[in-house]
């Protein structure tokens, strides 16, 4: 067809009856001739697309962030499965048999030091659970901490044996099955004005999963400020409002009760869905009215502070129970949301999970949903801890007025607040100026937000309000004064109010200096300055555990066996009591978490100094080569690598072929691979895979290379001695075992 021969689209259409619509995923069209098919895409029509697909930049493995705890500072307790608790002192090249090779140095009790080779990493954990300083330190060669491990395993045990108790009584209560509503939930979905991220992607699908199951969901969702948890809990509202059910949504300030509220709104226009909130905003008249259209059923989802928690609010039929901003409700008020109904979902949205509630989430109380991929084109907040200093607050103040922007000074002390606008005052006499703090009359404080929201002032001086306020992209400086009294999910929210665009925002923390302050504020402030990373709120968090103690699981007995051995392995042991229980079996809890197989073949294998000279990169290297599993995650390693930091020096070509070495030994179950000179050994563990017909025929058909040794050794020669051929042979010899 010509198309140049109609002057509009609505000419060709009534020139054939050969015409049809659908939706379909395509960017572009394309001709079929055989088929006498052309399909023309919307882009082609209308010359724009309906959603800008994002590009996939800096995504982040969720499963990574929570393995790979491990990135270690000189002086930092760590556990090692086999030896326990010393303290890393480095890394550090050694050579033994001719062969360098490069080695973490841990320091025990005793002055005691153990030499750890980097292909060995696996069984390094970093130690968590309570004041690094206080971390116990073991004796080499004692049995100290074999008894701690058992002492451990048995608490262990009691603690699994609870957790199934937990499950079973959670499995045991029926709540309500959601049915799959795919084209009305489709329809929601593709109203989202944004392209979701992978994670959120996810987090949608897991949710779903749980509302169509008929136990009762309770999951966490954890995702930095503005990386899409409102539309996770949105997602969730729709799935229970469509089945007549009643949404409540629990938010810890008026101020985001409102957004919410916009929110909620602007995302139900199109549908039938009764939205209404209960906060200090309304009047008492326009309160009982809401109380009164819930209980009836003409309310489907209501949006409130602490006020729906009171006694007087009754549901008529309440399916989903939505938590936002989670540390800011204390455990009374979160037994309470659960007494409202026990059958109900719950949902909770954090930006930095408190540490009890990790505990519960990585203990498989709770279901944990991590959203770390950063929204398209947000930048990072740059974080500075210092002590005040009058030069940096002005500059700070007027970069940000003269691009246009606003700043947040956050004083969170009312008496003394007026005496900090003087200074600012006299300090940046160009700034509009406001205070804002929770003393104030609501209205007064809602104006001040607003006027603050529509820019007719730069500069708001505020006490902790704003951190759970409203939306203003246009701030994107925030000063905390006296940031050392501020706690680790407080700071990471305050520093979560700018950087909501794609403008560079920064965060000052403002504290005495470093000898004035505790120990564990100091920590803090480390914390949130390393922590600048986007999607950085999880890793928050267990720095929170650490700095606060790994606390109670169930009891606060357990606090105690967390200390003794490390929350990493605490968490491993639990998990392993726990399947094991479930499939009816004893746990076994005394042999060793981590099988690593040996693997020693005389030549260097290193990551040089001259190719990754920084000692903190190279130890983060080595540790995720030796926590790869699959041969597709070393080759992306490798492909990184070398997009990082140029070609492969041949040292770390062998780390590579090190690692590919033991993931094939270890799927066929073998413990050791030793090949020095003309000959070497594979000693086979009892759990090995390999068919004893398998090696019979190895050793018939090449009895001088072949022999067996003891009960579970093979015993082989090599045909080039030579450093070079080493890996491949030893490589042939896998293969060959691996073959049924």
């Amino acid at each position: 067809i010509d198309f140049r021969q109609f002057e509009t689209w609505s000419e060709f259409i009534k020139s054939t009856d050969r015409i049809g619509v659908t939706v379909a995923p395509i960017d572009k069209g394309f001709t079929l001739e055989e088929q006498n098919l052309c399909v023309i895409a919307e882009e082609q029509l209308f010359g724009d697309r309906v959603r800008q697909k994002q590009k996939r930049r800096g995504t982040r493995d969720t499963e990574a962030i929570i393995k790979n705890l491990t990135d270690l500072n000189v002086g930092a307790p760590v556990v090692h499965d086999q030896y326990g608790i010393g303290r890393y002192q480095g890394l550090t090249v050694l050579e033994i048999a001719g062969t360098k090779t490069e080695f973490l140095e841990l320091w025990y009790a005793g002055d005691d030091k153990l030499y750890v080779p980097v292909h060995a990493l696996h069984l390094i954990t970093r130690y968590t659970g309570t004041n690094p300083d206080k971390a116990p330190l073991h004796r080499l060669g004692g049995d100290q901490w074999q008894k701690a491990k058992r002492k451990a395993a048995e608490k262990i045990r009691d603690t699994a044996a609870e957790l199934l108790d937990v499950y079973a009584r959670r499995a045991a209560r029926v709540g309500y099955a959601y049915h799959s509503k795919d084209h009305e939930y489709n329809t929601f979905a593709d109203q989202f004005p944004f392209e979701p991220t992978p994670d959120q992607v996810t987090a949608f699908d897991s949710i779903r999963i749980d509302m169509q199951n008929s136990t009762p969901m309770d999951r966490v969702v954890c995702g930095d400020v503005g990386f899409g948890k409102t539309e996770v809990a949105l997602r969730a509202a729709f799935t229970a409002t469509m089945e007549g059910k009643q949404v409540a949504v629990l938010v810890p300030t008026t101020l985001l009760a409102q957004q919410h509220l916009q929110n909620f709104v602007d995302r139900f226009a199109d549908w039938p869905v009764h939205i209404e909130v209960l906060s200090r905003f309304r009047s008492k008249k326009q309160s009982d009215q809401v109380l009164r259209a819930l209980v009836e059923g003409t309310v489907d989802i209501v949006i409130g502070t602490h006020k729906l928690l009171q006694d007087q609010v009754k549901f008529k039929d309440l399916g989903l129970i939505i938590v936002d901003e989670e540390h800011r409700f204390g455990v009374r008020h979160k037994e309470r949301l659960k007494a409202l109904r026990s059958e109900v979902d719950i949902l909770t949205l954090t930006a930095t999970p408190i540490p009890r509630t990790l505990n519960m989430a990585l203990g498989g109380l709770r279901e944990l949903s991590l959203i770390a991929t950063p929204p398209t084109e947000r930048l990072a907040v740059k974080t500075f801890v210092s002590e005040w200093n009058d030069t940096m607050i002005r500059e700070a103040c007027i970069r940000e007025i003269r691009r246009g922007g606003q700043v947040y000074f956050v004083h969170n002390e009312v008496k003394t607040i007026e005496n900090v606008a003087q200074q600012l005052e006299k300090l940046v006499p160009e700034a509009k100026l406001r205070i804002g703090h929770g003393q104030m009359r609501e209205r007064e404080l809602e104006q001040i937000m607003l006027d603050f929201y529509h820019r007719r002032f730069n500069l708001l001086l505020c006490t902790t309000i704003i951190e759970s306020g409203i939306d203003v992209p246009t701030a994107n400086t925030i000063i905390i004064h006296r940031a050392d009294r501020f706690g680790l999910a407080q700071l990471h929210q305050l520093r979560g109010r700018v950087g909501r665009s794609h403008h560079r925002a920064y965060a000052y923390l403002i504290a005495p200096p470093k000898a004035a302050l505790t120990g564990d504020a100091e920590k803090r402030l480390a914390a949130i300055e390393s922590m600048e990373d986007l999607g950085a709120g999880f890793t928050l968090a267990t720095h929170d555990l650490e700095i606060r103690g790994a606390g109670e699981l169930l009891g606060e007995e357990q606090s105690g066996q967390i200390q003794e051995i490390g929350f990493t392995l605490y968490m491993e042991l639990l998990e392993r009591a726990v399947k094991d229980l479930k499939q009816g079996k004893d746990p076994d809890l005394t042999t060793p978490l981590h099988h690593g197989v040996e693997v020693e073949l005389n030549i260097p294998a290193l990551i040089p100094d001259d190719y990754i000279p920084d000692v903190h990169l190279r130890l983060i290297l080595y540790k995720r080569i030796a926590s790869t599993e699959t041969k597709e995650e070393l080759r992306e390693l490798q492909v990184e690598m070398i997009d990082r930091f140029g070609l492969l020096p041949p040292p770390t070509k062998t780390l590579f072929a090190y690692a590919s070495l033991r993931q094939k030994a270890k799927r066929l179950g073998i413990q050791s691979i030793k090949a020095t000179g003309s000959s070497g050994k594979v000693t086979f563990s009892p759990e090995t895979s390999v068919e004893p017909a398998t090696l019979v025929t190895l050793i018939e058909v090449n009895p001088g290379k072949y022999r067996l040794e003891g009960q579970d050794g093979l015993r082989f020669t090599l045909d080039e001695p030579d450093a070079d051929t080493r890996i491949e042979q030893v490589e042939h010899l896998l293969n060959r075992l691996s073959k049924k």
